[in-house]
This record gives structure tokens, C-alpha cells and sequence, in this order.
């Protein structure tokens, strides 16, 4: 065997270790079903109504808006924060109403939604979890 042949074989035999906690969980995709269903959830079930009331009744930019947003925020490509500088989940929430209901209600169906994204970490899923839950009760807490 040559060195091309040799060296060839060894980079497909590399396996590569996930390096931020958006390549763990699966990437694009994994944020991509978290956050359609969690807004599925909020579209469809009566105990997220007040949470789904703050929101315009096409979900689509919000979709796009929050799967870019918890991608970058795990590691991921960072459009949203290029996007928008300077900006956070709480100034971007400022102006809404958020009390202990409806920040509980985001924090359910996101639970829910992680939960059942069947991603290849449990232990990382549930991290998510539960620093997404503690983020939403924080902007209920104002």
C-alpha cells in the first residue's frame, strides 16, 4: 500500500468527536423538530392558550426564529446572534407580558418538545431542558 492509499484509509477511519453541544444533539435538524414541535404544542393544545395568545397567528417567522436562535446559542452557526447584535432572548421579550403562567407554559412545551426529539444525548437533552426552563421562569419572574 502507498502512502496515498494509507493516508486515504486513515481519514476514513476517523471519527471525529462531537465538539459543541449543537453537534451532540444532532444538529440543524434536532433544533429543527424541537422547535416545530414545540410550536405545534403551542398551536394545538388548550393548556399552552394564554402562551399561544402572545404570539401572531403565523408561527413561521417565529419557527425560523427560534430554531436559528437555540442552535447558535449551543453552539451551532451563529445567524441569529449575527442577526441581531446586541440582542438577547430577554430584550427581545421585553415588550411582551410574560408572567409565571405563560413562562411555564413555554417551559412545558419546550420540556415536551425536547422530550420527545429523540436525540442522541439524554444526558445533553435533559441539560437543555432544564437551562431552557430556568431561562423562560427567569423572564416570568419580572
Amino acid at each position: 500500500m502507498d502512502e496515498t492509499e494509507l493516508g486515504e484509509e486513515n481519514e476514513m477511519t476517523t471519527v471525529r468527536e462531537p465538539t459543541t453541544p449543537y453537534e451532540a444533539l444532532g444538529g440543524a435538524d434536532t433544533f429543527r423538530r424541537i422547535v416545530d414541535r414545540f410550536y405545534d404544542l403551542m398551536d394545538s393544545e388548550p393548556r399552552f392558550a394564554e402562551l399561544r395568545a402572545m404570539h401572531a397567528a403565523d408561527l413561521a417567522p417565529m419557527r425560523e426564529a427560534l430554531a436559528s436562535f437555540l442552535g447558535g446559542w449551543a453552539g451551532g452557526p451563529r445567524d441569529w446572534f449575527e442577526a441581531n447584535p446586541g440582542r438577547c432572548m430577554f430584550s427581545v421579550h421585553g415588550e411582551f407580558p410574560i408572567d409565571a403562567t405563560t413562562a411555564g407554559q413555554w417551559a412545558d412545551a419546550m420540556k415536551q418538545a425536547i422530550s420527545e426529539a429523540d436525540m442522541p444525548s439524554a444526558d445533553l437533552a435533559a441539560q437543555l431542558s432544564q437551562r431552557l426552563t430556568a431561562m423562560a421562569r427567569a423572564m416570568g419572574a419580572n
